[in-house]
């Protein structure tokens, strides 16, 4: 079944001609992991023990700004800039990896974390599929 994002990003007039699919699979990554972050931060601050889960919070609101802002930067298909693409993209990819081996670290102790894990996991996987879909290997080195 098409996506709300697939169904929009098909009817832009300056669509993604070969990787629309990878553009709308990593917008609604970024979006569910926003979610799943802001989430999880949340559910951190409600746990008992919550001196130890510091860094995560941190790491989760982080990764949560910096997916919203990719989100955003991929979706305007009218004239992108490539390099600032690039940039989100990487961005987004390592602030994924980084909150996701945080919230593995606790993700035996609370589902949340592994959930938020899951998600950021998918995310990377998103950005970097969205990078490797452009000619050369790089949004930089081929803008649609």
């Amino acid at each position: 079944m098409e996506t709300t994002t697939e169904r929009m990003l098909s009817t832009h007039p300056q669509r993604p001609a070969t990787h629309l699919g990878a553009v709308a699979a990593c917008l609604v990554a970024c979006r569910e992991c926003e979610a799943a972050c802001t989430l999880c931060a949340d559910a951190c601050l409600g746990e008992q023990d919550v001196a130890h889960l510091r860094q995560c919070i941190r790491l989760c609101l982080g990764c949560a700004d910096v997916c919203a802002a990719t989100e955003r930067i991929v979706a305007r298909q009218a004239a992108p800039d490539a390099q600032l693409w690039s940039l989100a993209l990487e961005a987004c990819a390592r602030a994924c990896r980084v909150c996701a081996d945080e919230c593995r670290a606790h993700e035996g102790c609370h589902a949340h974390c592994r959930i938020c894990r899951e998600a950021c996991e998918n995310c990377e996987r998103a950005c970097r599929n969205v990078l490797s879909a452009y000619p050369g290997g790089g949004a930089a080195r081929g803008a649609h």
